[in-house]
C-alpha cells in the first residue's frame, strides 16, 4: 500500500522558519519524482516545488524562489521542504505528492501569523 506522511506544519511568525517531512512507504522511492503541493483556503491547490529521483531538476512556484528549497534524501524515502522567511500568503495546507500515480499525503497545515 503506497503511504505519503506529512509533519512538520505549524505555526509561525512572518519572517520564520519550517521544515516540512514527507516519508513514502509502499513503493520504490528512489525511482520516482516528488512535489510538495499546497492549498490555501478558498484557492485551488498549487504546485510549490518538484524534484526529480537523483534530487536535481528542481523547480519552484515564482513565490517561493529564493525562500523555499526542496530536497530528498532517498536512504530514508524522505522528501522535504526548507521554508525559510515565510510570509502570511505562505498559509495553506502542504500536501506531499507522487505524480506518475498521483498518490497524495494527508497534508500538514503551515500557518503564518503575527
Amino acid at each position: 500500500q503506497v503511504k505519503l506522511v506529512e509533519s512538520g506544519g505549524g505555526m509561525v511568525q512572518p519572517g520564520g522558519s519550517l521544515r516540512l517531512s514527507c516519508v513514502g512507504s509502499g513503493f520504490n522511492f528512489n525511482i520516482f519524482v516528488m512535489r510538495w503541493y499546497r492549498q490555501a483556503p478558498g484557492r485551488e491547490r498549487e504546485m510549490v516545488a518538484h524534484i526529480d529521483s537523483y534530487g536535481g531538476s528542481l523547480n519552484y512556484l515564482d513565490s517561493v524562489k529564493g525562500r523555499f528549497t526542496i530536497s530528498r534524501d532517498n536512504a530514508k524515502n524522505t522528501v522535504y521542504l526548507q521554508m525559510n522567511d515565510l510570509k502570511i500568503e505562505d498559509t495553506a495546507v502542504y500536501y506531499c505528492m507522487r505524480p506518475a500515480y498521483a498518490n497524495w499525503g494527508q497534508g500538514t497545515q503551515v500557518t503564518v501569523s503575527s
